[in-house]
């Protein structure tokens, strides 16, 4: 089975600018992850939507990279059915010009 979350949006700290460690700023993250559904063991796509916002509000990432590693590895040790797990956060606003995300692929 593969769950698609996208564009989950909210406010966190993230950068490494001066700025950006004293302003929230938006975030949209995407998500799709392959599961085994077996004996009716399925994955809860709100859970999964809520661990990845409390852990980047909790977490005040500098990096992106250090925030999509610490998802996957939440994500993964959270549900061990997961098979693989594809990560993008982007920072819409961060340049006048465009959208830039960083993403991460994984599999277990």
């Amino acid at each position: 089975m593969t769950i698609q979350i996208s564009a989950l949006e909210f406010e966190c700290i993230v950068g490494i600018l001066e700025s950006e460690r004293h302003s929230r700023q938006r975030v949209v993250v995407d998500v799709v992850m392959e599961y085994e559904y077996k004996d009716s063991r399925y994955i809860d796509y709100a859970k999964v939507a809520a661990l990845i916002q409390e852990c980047m509000i909790c977490s005040k990432f500098k990096l992106l990279e250090d925030a999509l590693e610490a998802i996957e590895e939440l994500l993964f040790a959270r549900f061990d059915q997961i098979q693989s797990l594809n990560l993008s956060i982007c920072k819409p606003d961060i340049l006048p010009n465009c959208r830039v995300s960083v993403i991460k692929n994984s599999v277990s």
